[in-house]
């Protein structure tokens, strides 16, 4: 069961094995990468042995024959081409050439099994189980970020241990540390840490510096640098870097391990076939298509290279009707005791396995005069479809594994360890589930079919009506309702012993839509925040105070927002706080006042003030003179790389300037700050926890005014005296 699987330049590959001894490699010099090629188009009765023959003559294919194989969920057994490759770097440049050849008409071939990344090809094809045998070991190497542009660093923390001084002071410590963990894991604050160590061995003449397991192959470049954008915001993708014998977690570009843990990673490599390393870098989608694309490999379905489906034609009718997201019900806005909160446990992914949506069945030819999705007339063919076989495991893990959490918190002393294990394996499907409905309308996933996003999104409509009939009928009144969530108060019209037990109410709804309805959480009031442009109820921000418990739960406003300074947070806590033990305005004005006094007087820790912002761009795209734009321009003077993609962290200094003063960058000496700024930010912030109960920036303002304008005067007139 290796851990970690590495390509060497020659052909060979080196299977690492996590044993209570260390770690174990096997070489293997027989692997050969395999694609293949097919018609596009099923009928087409190509003839591929010419194809073959040009395949045979070239020097880096090892071995050609032609196979059954199934191009697609949709399609039957054909016979197609298997290409044995001598080296992985080498299947991408030979499957482009088959679209290059003149015997074959442009778009008549299709590729599959193509573009796999290194280490999951090979677990795929060899039946390798990336699941390590013994638990992992690992160390941390981080770099403060006034290191991460410098060629050589003058300051790292090792192993916990921050070590200063020279090249070779540095380089020795990370040595030691790494001969005396022996990790099979290294976790780098950034990647870059890499191959700067070993510039600075090169430097210092020290010919014996290695992190590698392996003789002679010190690291390999992956991947380089880059921006992308998804979903209209851009991302940056750091260099990928790969030392034999040891898996890479990059802080910097890892979302499993930051969003959960190691054992919420390890839980997806068990599932996906990749490998720590690869893990760590996936995103989410990537990582639920290649749980897919296990189960496709299992059906002996290839995987094409690039997504070609076409949307089924529909009518303008159907076509506008299936346009549509989950139902919502408009929040009331204002504050509103003894509210409950009920959700469909996983409800997409459960949509998909008891209503079978899936690529391959769904508009299905057998059954096309079947009406089996509500208000949009898809047919869904009986066969199983193969989302179900992908999902519905991960459902019944997801499931278990929360039940062995309550079990764990129930106990009286419960095993903190083992919690967090749990913790972190649930949150990583978690998030796998939660993206596998959206995956099924992105146009280059490997497998998605719009129809299913439009079914899955019909379903759920229905099923959240279902819910909010049935919930009214028995004494309920909904307050919110949002895809997957509802919001539920007593209906004052209703006499409390007609109204039905809510708990039996959601076991009736369990049964009758087939998906169970959970009772989230119970709160002795909850507060719906209105829109700042409009008096209609924000759909998503809220906050409410758990009943029984000290904890709020807050969504959407700023102290859930990732850009929001440390202070600002603390005080609409605060807020919150005094709005629960009160219910007055006037005890969340007071705090108000009281952290404005904090700032003017200039006792908040700048520390508190730091503000943390995306870069959507380089700074030569920019046209306006923004705090980022600031923050940018002195990173550049310091030597700071900051890519799109990348978060920046500055403090507010003077916000009316539009040059570099503006702002300080978060590792500066930092002598003030902005009060004027960051007393507007307070009042936006308090301005979210009153405007429930009717109050707006523009009254808190003048409640601010008077009050300035009352101390004022009893100052002067205590000098007058």
């Amino acid at each position: 069961m290796p851990f970690s699987i590495d390509y060497l330049d020659d052909g060979r590959v080196l299977e690492w094995e996590a044993t209570a001894d260390g770690a174990v490699a096997t070489e293997r010099d027989d692997y050969a990468p395999r694609f293949y090629v097919a018609a596009r188009d099923p009928d087409a009765n190509l003839d591929l042995t010419t194809l073959q023959s040009v395949y045979d003559q070239h020097p880096d294919v090892v071995a050609t024959e032609m196979v059954a194989r199934r191009p697609g969920f949709r399609r039957d057994k054909e016979t197609v081409l298997a290409v044995d490759v001598a080296h992985i770097d080498r299947v991408t440049p030979l499957a482009r050439q088959a679209r290059q050849l003149s015997a074959y008409p442009v778009g008549d071939l299709a590729c599959f099994n193509v573009d796999f990344s290194r280490e999951f090809r090979y677990c795929l094809e060899t039946g390798a189980d990336p699941t390590p045998a013994s638990e992992l070991s690992t160390l941390r190497v981080s770099v403060p970020v006034t290191e991460t542009s410098n060629d050589i660093y003058g300051e790292l923390s090792v192993a916990g241990d921050t070590v200063t001084g020279s090249p070779t002071d540095l380089l020795t410590a990370v040595q030691g540390a790494l001969d005396a963990h022996d990790p099979d894991v290294l976790v780098c604050s950034t990647s870059e840490i890499v191959p700067t160590l070993y510039e600075m061995a090169t430097d210092a003449g020290i010919d014996d510096f290695s992190l590698s397991r392996w003789p002679d192959v010190d690291y390999q470049q992956l991947a380089s640098r880059s921006t992308y954008s998804s979903y209209g915001r851009v991302g940056h993708s750091p260099a990928r870097y790969n030392i034999p014998g040891r898996a890479i977690i990059d802080e910097s570009n890892t979302f499993f391990y930051g969003e959960t843990n190691l054992e919420g990673v390890l839980d997806l490599v068990s599932r996906s076939k990749k490998p720590v390393q690869e893990l760590a870098w996936a995103s989410i989608g990537n990582v639920l298509t290649a749980i897919q694309i296990c189960e496709a490999y299992d059906r002996g379905v290839l995987v094409p290279w690039n997504s070609w489906r076409h949307e089924f034609y529909k009518p303008m009718g159907t076509l506008h009707d299936a346009d549509r997201g989950g139902f919502i019900f408009a929040p009331e806005v204002g504050l509103h005791e003894n509210v409950h909160e009920l959700d469909f446990s996983s409800l997409y992914p459960n949509i998909i396995c008891t209503r079978n949506v899936s690529p391959d069945v769904i508009r299905c030819d057998c059954h096309s005069d079947r009406d089996d999705v509500p208000g949009l007339g898809y047919s869904i063919c009986d066969d199983r479809g193969y989302l179900v076989d992908v999902l519905q495991p991960i459902i019944d893990a997801r499931d278990e594994i929360k039940a062995a959490i309550r079990r764990e918190k129930e106990r009286d002393d419960p095993d903190e360890d083992r919690l967090a294990e749990l913790e972190g394996r649930s949150g990583a499907l978690k998030w796998i589930l939660v993206a596998c409905f959206g995956y099924q309308g992105f146009s280059n996933a490997k497998f998605g079919r719009i129809e299913c996003h439009e079914a899955i999104n019909a379903f759920a409509r229905e099923i959240l009506l279902t819910a909010k009939q049935r919930l009214e009928a028995g004494g309920w009144r909904v307050v919110h309702g949002i895809v997957d969530s509802i919001w539920v108060t007593p209906d004052p019209d209703v006499d409390d012993e007609d109204r039905e037990d809510l708990q039996t109410l959601a076991t009736a709804i369990t049964e009758e839509v087939e998906i169970r309805l959970e009772h989230e959480a119970h709160y002795d009031w909850v507060a719906f925040v209105p829109q700042r442009e409009s008096g209609a109820g924000a759909l998503t921000k809220y906050f409410g105070k758990v009943a029984g418990d000290d904890d709020f739960k807050v969504r959407g406003i700023e102290a859930r927002q990732r850009s929001t300074p440390t202070f600002i947070e603390d005080v609409q806590r605060d807020c919150l706080e005094r709005l629960d033990a009160t219910r007055s305005p006037d005890t969340a004005l007071d705090c108000l006042q009281e952290a404005i006094k904090r700032l003017h007087a200039g006792t908040v820790p700048v520390e508190q003030l730091v503000e943390r912002n995306r870069v959507s761009k380089p700074l030569e795209g920019y046209t306006q003179n923004t705090q980022n734009v600031a923050a940018l321009k002195r990173a550049r003077d310091q030597d700071l790389a900051i890519h799109p993609g990348q978060d920046i962290e500055y403090v507010v200094v003077d916000d009316e300037k539009s040059s570099r003063e503006r702002v300080a960058l978060a590792h500066e000496e930092i002598e003030s700050y902005d009060a004027s700024y960051y007393e507007t930010q307070l009042v936006r912030a308090v301005e979210s926890v009153l405007a429930p109960l009717g109050w707006d920036r523009t009254e808190i303002q003048r409640e601010i005014a008077e009050t300035r304008e009352t101390d004022l005067a009893a100052f002067t007139e205590i000098q007058g005296d």
